[in-house]
């Protein structure tokens, strides 16, 4: 037979103790007076003292003896005393997290990027969030515009930093962040590299890098528009998905390619950027956040908010 608690009854789980209760009896054994304990829970005395009984036939103990000297802690109450105070800890503790979820300054918040937003737009985000709320653990998941959608409505991630335009129909909305332009990445040596400014129509005879339509759809449909209105179908001997990996494909000298001006950020002594004059307007790029309206959270909001502010501020400058 197994051995019977000398404390805790038998039918009652600690977990679905009220918490009142414990902390009326922390209170108490900490004055060992009624009277007192009453005061500082700003309670009258008889309402105290059902509810220790109350406590007592939950834990199936005496918790205190009476005697005409006042009252004293009872074996059973002295060793559940400690346990007491940190279950009121962790009952706070839990209701603060609680509420930092709630109101966004808790919790946790899952990011989304592209790799090209490591290019400056993390850099400036990510330390003003971090100081604004500190007790929102940030988790950042790299992934392409493509999968970074679908993980949104997965409901996988909270909020999403995505290359735009995004060619394929989602549930989520979109705020524009940064507005961006192609310019031409051309392997040191390209018979192009020593023009200062470059037409597009320039480059109809070299052999291309372009971008997956599978996994970067937004900028190969862009990318090919603009070759297209420039008269001319690009000659594509490579195809990636990431833009790093693109201009690494570049600077192996296998070809040319249209990449985002943020991207010369990308420094390597044997690539070239060029700007490039005749883009059509069609062709315009950028990065934007998105996040499902009908799930946000409050963190995820927050996000949001500074982000646009940020954003906002930088273009007014």
């Amino acid at each position: 037979m197994a051995k019977r608690s000398a404390v805790v009854g038998d039918n009652v789980s600690p977990g679905l103790m009220d918490l009142k209760r414990i902390h009326q009896f922390v209170i108490l054994a900490e004055t060992l007076n009624f009277r007192r304990a009453a005061e500082r829970l700003n309670m009258a005395q008889p309402p105290l003292s059902v509810s220790i009984q109350k406590l007592e036939e939950e834990l199936g103990t005496k918790l205190f003896m009476r005697g005409a000297g006042g009252i004293s802690l009872t074996r059973s109450g002295q060793a559940i005393l400690n346990e007491a105070r940190q279950l009121l800890f962790h009952g706070s503790q839990l209701r603060e997290t609680a509420k930092g979820v709630r109101d966004g300054t808790g919790g946790t918040l899952q990011v989304g990027f592209v790799g090209s937003t490591t290019y400056g737009l993390l850099q400036k985000l990510l330390p003003l969030f971090r100081a604004e709320y500190p007790g929102v653990d940030l988790v950042l998941r790299e992934a392409t515009s493509v999968g970074i959608l679908q993980q949104l409505e997965d409901k996988a991630l909270d909020v999403g930093l995505v290359r735009v335009p995004l060619v394929q129909a989602s549930r989520a909305t979109l705020v524009p962040l940064e507005s961006d332009e192609y310019v031409a990445a051309l392997p040191r040596g390209n018979r192009l590299s020593s023009k200062g400014i470059l037409k597009l129509a320039e480059m109809a005879a070299e052999p291309f890098i372009m971008y997956a339509p599978t996994y970067a759809a937004g900028l190969h449909a862009t990318t090919m528009l603009a070759c297209q209105q420039a008269g001319f179908v690009p000659r594509v001997v490579q195809q990636a998905t990431q833009i790093q990996t693109v201009l690494a494909l570049v600077e192996s000298g296998l070809g040319v390619a249209l990449v985002p001006s943020v991207m010369r950020r990308f420094i390597s002594d044997r690539i070239v950027y060029r700007p490039l004059v005749d883009l059509p307007s069609d062709a315009s790029i950028g990065l934007a956040l998105a996040y499902m309206a009908d799930s946000e959270s409050s963190a995820a909001s927050r996000f949001r908010k500074l982000s646009v502010q940020t954003f906002h501020l930088s273009r007014s400058q």
